[in-house]
């Protein structure tokens, strides 16, 4: 049985695209924009074979709760190390805290002004709109070449950047929803929220339909 879709977009999106290991943090599709390729690595945490490492005799299964996303100097170190350095809690472990920091990430972040918060927010409303101006459905190189690897690095982009982008989106203003005053501005972040949830949702389990980014969100947070 292979990994199937579902299960890899949950690994690298909660996982931020980046490799689980400790202190490692490497941007595990930096390179895929030179080939058809990633970097990352989805390693077994139970091995899938009973002589795999950290294998049992009814070998792990190819789903996301057996998997976690390592680069692969950190993969191969686990799988080549003697029987017992990194065991399955551990490696458990080290899973459950990267997606714990993607998570949270800009929870505790406090600002002491608007301009502030609106400068964070705008860095990363940034980085999704080049992730999508430069690999959506709608790019250059999607509508002038169908056989590139665009859709591929559109995939993962939008599960490993543009979703933990939007999720820091909110909890930073969630953080520092003191500094927001303007009913309206409120209003509108309910609206992304609401985009965030539901896109989301579109990503893993694909939607007829779901609300759009809202346009004057990015009038007052982007500055363009």
């Amino acid at each position: 049985m292979s990994i199937s879709n579902l299960d890899m977009k949950i690994l690298w999106g909660r996982a931020g695209g980046r490799c689980s290991k400790p202190d490692c943090d490497e941007d595990l599709t930096a390179l895929i924009e030179i080939g058809n390729y990633t970097v990352g690595e989805m390693a077994h945490i139970i091995g899938s074979k009973p002589s795999a490492a950290r294998g049992t005799p009814e070998g792990g299964s190819d789903t996301y709760d057996n998997l976690i996303l390592l680069c692969p100097t950190h993969h191969t170190h686990i799988d080549k190390a003697p029987e017992g350095t990194y065991t399955v809690e551990l490696l458990h472990e080290w899973k459950k805290k990267q997606e714990e920091v993607i998570k949270n990430a800009g929870k505790t972040v406090q600002f002491s002004s608007f301009d502030e918060l609106r400068l964070s927010v705008d860095r990363l409303l940034t980085s999704n709109k080049m992730v999508f101006d430069s690999v959506g459905p709608s790019s250059s190189i999607a509508n002038t070449n169908p056989n590139s690897n665009a859709y591929l690095i559109w995939e993962l982009r939008r599960v490993d950047k543009i979703l933990p982008n939007n999720r820091k989106i909110l909890n930073l203003i969630d953080s520092n929803e003191h500094l927001i005053e303007n009913v309206s501005i409120i209003k509108l972040v309910e609206e992304f929220r609401l985009h965030v949830e539901s896109y989301e949702k579109h990503v893993f389990h694909r939607l007829d339909s779901y609300p759009l980014f809202p346009k004057k969100f990015e009038e007052v947070f982007l500055n363009e």
